[in-house]
């Protein structure tokens, strides 16, 4: 246990699914453990009172008036992946690291991914509708629309090569797949599990390839709406379209269109231009879409997850060690 720390560390999270809001004994475990000041808060209204003396935040978004209020702030965790919400310029030129939960959430999410490519390959969702109409669907799932397909042999082409990326390489290359991938940084090398490594500027290579495409790039002004209605032109008219990254990368009317004309065979995705999906979005009426609620990063460990990153990064930071998961925050990712 740690002697007692004079920091101050706020932890807000306000999010309509439960899961996501950090669970009392986060908190108590941190000032337990650590000797800090730890104030939770499951409610952004009043956070202002909170902020002058605030030296390290774990929350899901930070306003620009209320960072310039956090004179004393040094470090932000965010619990996501995704840090865009984070992106305004007083922040990304100041001296405050930024921290992200991409290692909590990478193999959860790929499992998912693999899910869903399972769930395509061996049509389930058609299946599940024959269940519930009682119909013993043998033919139809054979003779309606692509046929059944083996994951073995087949080429996955990843666009982002993070913790989900990485993770999903190595899944898929297990289960006999070619993993091809898209990185910025081709001189890096290839990841575990990944045969073939393009540029962003050969996208066109890896979908002229790929059986499934799983897009796991950051949300950057360079993949908003990357898989738009020319790059969905270039995938194989049997192939899948799978995103689990950020939804304005892919345009929906475009998607919808492909996949009412059958230039792809179907797509699966986790995340939308606007969540909640609307009711009255025409994504739910299109047969070979499959919807995930933005459920690939939920899972039951997800704050055990959280407080290994988060207390070993703490326990780094008081004894001013390199922090794990850091952020560039030029680069957005």
């Amino acid at each position: 246990m740690f002697k007692f720390t004079h920091m101050k560390i706020v932890i807000v999270i306000q999010h309509r699914l439960g899961l996501w809001n950090a669970p009392a004994w986060f908190g108590e475990r941190l000032r337990h453990e650590f000797r800090v000041e730890v104030v939770q808060r499951n409610s952004y209204e009043g956070i202002e009172a909170d902020l002058p003396d605030v030296e390290v935040m774990f929350t899901l978004s930070l306003r620009s008036q209320q960072f310039e209020v956090a004179k004393r702030l040094r470090w932000i965790h965010a619990p996501t992946a995704a840090v865009h919400q984070f992106m305004f310029p007083e922040l990304i030129d100041s001296d405050v690291v930024l921290t992200n939960s991409t290692e909590v959430h990478g193999p959860v999410v790929a499992e998912h991914v693999m899910a869903l490519i399972f769930a395509l390959a061996k049509k389930i969702p058609q299946a599940v509708l024959f269940q519930q109409k009682r119909l013993w669907g043998q033919e139809g799932m054979w003779n309606e629309g692509q046929h059944l397909k083996e994951i073995g042999g087949a080429t996955l082409g990843l666009i982002g090569v993070g913790s989900i990326g990485r993770r999903v390489a190595q899944m898929a290359s297990g289960l006999g797949m070619r993993v091809i991938a898209v990185r910025e940084h081709v001189e890096k090398g290839r990841p575990e599990g990944v045969e073939a490594v393009f540029s962003p500027a050969q996208l066109g290579q890896l979908l002229g390839q790929s059986d499934y495409v799983v897009v796991a790039a950051p949300l950057l002004p360079a993949t908003h709406r990357l898989m738009d209605a020319s790059r969905l032109a270039m995938m194989k008219p049997d192939a899948f379209l799978i995103n689990v990254g950020r939804g304005p990368q892919v345009e929906e009317a475009a998607l919808a269109d492909a996949l009412r004309s059958h230039r792809i065979a179907g797509a699966a995705l986790d995340v939308f231009e606007r969540e909640p999906l609307p009711p009255d979005s025409p994504l739910w009426e299109l047969d070979t879409l499959l919807i995930t609620p933005h459920t690939a990063g939920l899972t039951e460990k997800l704050w055990d997850r959280h407080y290994a990153l988060f207390s070993d990064n703490l326990r780094r930071y008081l004894s001013r060690q390199p922090l794990r998961s850091v952020v560039d925050k030029r680069k957005g990712y």
